[in-house]
């Protein structure tokens, strides 16, 4: 089962108990699982369908129970989705009128009634606007595994997309607003949105359950970079000892180790053995053992003569070179 599958089949089992948030509740899949089938004759009918049972168990009940509506239940297959089976709640004319006079989302007036579209009882209170976004979720909502990233999102439109976004706003979540296919997609891309919005609807143990994957997530993320960090510094290491030792080599078969101070000898020789060691381990080989700073100081010294040296040379070459050529450019030929 994906970890949607599990957020929705928990918050099946969260039941409202006030008469305001069974209202909410309604408000929002009406907006997301119903349509208005005309019928002739000017009649409307208020047409709930879901593939979800359950959902459409939910909504039967939310109908009878708050409303006192029993709404004609039917099933019908899709034949281009692989035969699977919807369940159809239909409301009839007269309960469609007062439903949706009492979610706000029908105004009566003189002129006739006047087809609002956005109900905004759901906003004042914090329980309202928890059972308007949970039920927003099972009936157009997803959330993505927790192991591949953080994504919480409801598919709507136009109004209702602004709707659901004033609400997650109040509530101190930020969302966002995407099209995909001709609808508007309301979703949260941080972590912490992603496990408010969880609470919010009272989605508890799913909530702990992506928590414990988030800690697995960082404590993984963290041993990454302790070990990408401890690689690249062992690189770095090995790489300026065996810098260090070439130079010491090459000084000692032009110069000799002998003629400089018995502490840098030491150090090189142990050096031109141990490439491999860190400037720490290196001086606790010798006698008599010294620290990190210690053995760092006489390295510095030993790369500095050996830099010194091989700076000269560079200047005595160039120096030789530049009295060739003045000499062969000053020949007189007729000398001879």
């Amino acid at each position: 089962m994906s970890f949607s599958a599990q957020v929705k089949q928990e918050l099946m089992r969260v039941r409202p108990e006030k008469h305001c948030c069974m209202l909410s509740e309604l408000s929002a899949l009406t907006q997301t699982c119903a349509s208005l089938r005309l019928s002739g004759g000017g009649r409307v009918r208020l047409v709930y369908e879901t593939e979800n049972p359950a959902l459409a168990k939910r909504i039967f009940l939310l109908l009878k129970k708050r409303m006192e509506i029993t709404p004609a239940l039917e099933f019908k297959r899709h034949k281009r989705l692989g035969g699977r089976r919807a369940s159809v709640l239909t409301v009839t004319e007269g309960d469609t009128r007062r439903l949706l006079v009492a979610l706000r989302m029908l105004t009566e007036s003189e002129a006739g009634a006047v087809y609002r579209g956005i109900p905004r009882t759901a906003m004042s209170r914090r329980c309202c606007r928890a059972a308007f976004v949970r039920a927003a979720f099972l009936g157009a909502g997803a959330v993505s595994e927790p192991e591949t990233g953080y994504r919480l999102e409801f598919v709507s439109s136009g109004s209702k997309a602004e709707t659901l976004m004033k609400m997650l706003e109040k509530s101190g979540i930020q969302a966002l607003t995407a099209k995909r296919r001709g609808s508007d997609v309301v979703y949260l891309r941080r972590g912490d949105d992603v496990v408010s919005c969880l609470a919010l609807m009272g989605a508890h143990r799913a909530l702990m359950d992506l928590e414990n994957i988030r800690i697995r997530r960082d404590g993984r993320n963290q041993a990454n970079r302790a070990r990408n960090c401890d690689e690249a510094n062992l690189k770095k290491q090995l790489g300026a000892g065996e810098r260090q030792r070439q130079a010491i080599v090459g000084y000692s078969l032009a110069h000799s180790l002998g003629a400089l101070p018995k502490e840098l000898q030491e150090i090189g020789r142990m050096r031109m053995l141990h490439p491999e060691v860190s400037l720490e381990e290196l001086g606790q080989m010798l006698s008599p053992p010294v620290g990190k700073s210690g053995a760092n100081h006489r390295m510095r010294r030993l790369m500095q003569i050996i830099g010194g040296e091989k700076t000269q040379e560079r200047k005595d070459t160039h120096g030789q070179a530049d009295a060739g050529f003045d000499g062969r450019d000053t020949h007189d030929p007729d000398a001879n």
